[in-house]
């Protein structure tokens, strides 16, 4: 008997298997939920640095040919040695002190050779979560991620519990809904408008004007959003033509 002909229906059944087992991600708004307000800041990277109001978080960005680029160089953990710590790789972040509630934030990205690109929100006076993360929009070419990170994986409470496998359902209780992965298909070499809005606790994301990502969460109405800072992982990657409003929830 050919057993190709057995195979073909049961990874057919495995496929529609997974497909039904794997949980339903909520449906992205079509339309907006924020309204654009006042322009608080843009940048399009026509100087030879980056303007005095951005400031280094994790090295390294510079300006090349008109746009911000992003290059992690802190891409390996160095133990702790001769009393001195231990340094995490981490990504390359550059920051803005721009203070928001609800807020939109346009920019152009492009992939070369970056594996994550992202737009965040930070508040270094709130001492409930790790250094002061609220909420996140990261962009990968096989998928867009929101993390609510206040309430999430960087409070302080949730990160100490990881240390205790006792602890290990407890944890993943606390942490569902507060983050969320839809699929995407992006190219390396190719520039894409990103749009990130934030109002209350809802953020939704576009990609060239079309839906990309939507996340509900308790975290992401902190209502004191002082920092936006981008990062990016791997080498390089590249932002331009950055846009920040206030913003106020559409009516609906």
């Amino acid at each position: 008997m050919n057993m190709r002909l057995i195979l073909a229906p049961l990874c057919l059944i495995t496929t529609v298997a997974l497909a039904a087992s794997a949980p339903k991600l909520p449906d992205v708004p079509a339309k907006s939920i924020a309204v654009k307000k006042e322009l608080l800041f843009s940048d399009d990277f026509q100087g030879a640095t980056p303007a005095k109001v951005w400031h280094k978080v994790v090295a390294t960005f510079t300006v090349e040919n008109g746009a911000l680029k992003g290059t992690q160089t802190r891409d390996k953990t160095i133990p702790a040695a001769n009393g001195k710590p231990e340094i995490k790789a981490h990504a390359a972040v550059h920051g803005l002190q721009i203070p928001t509630k609800d807020s939109v934030v346009e920019c152009r990205i492009k992939f070369e050779g970056a594996t994550m690109i992202d737009v965040e929100f930070d508040d270094r006076e709130f001492k409930g979560s790790h250094y002061g993360h609220l909420c996140r929009a990261q962009v990968r070419l096989n998928g867009v991620t929101i993390i609510d990170e206040r309430d999430g994986g960087m409070k302080n409470e949730i990160r100490e519990m990881r240390n205790d496998p006792s602890k290990k359902a407890e944890l993943a209780k606390l942490l569902k809904g507060r983050s969320v992965t839809y699929p995407a298909k992006l190219e390396a070499g190719k520039w894409y408008t990103l749009v990130v809005e934030t109002v209350g606790d809802e953020m939704r994301v576009t990609l060239d004007g079309k839906p990309a990502a939507f996340l509900k969460s308790s975290g992401i109405a902190h209502a004191t959003k002082s920092k936006i800072e981008l990062g990016v992982a791997g080498k390089d990657g590249f932002f331009d033509d950055i846009k920040v409003w206030n913003a106020e929830p559409v009516k609906r």
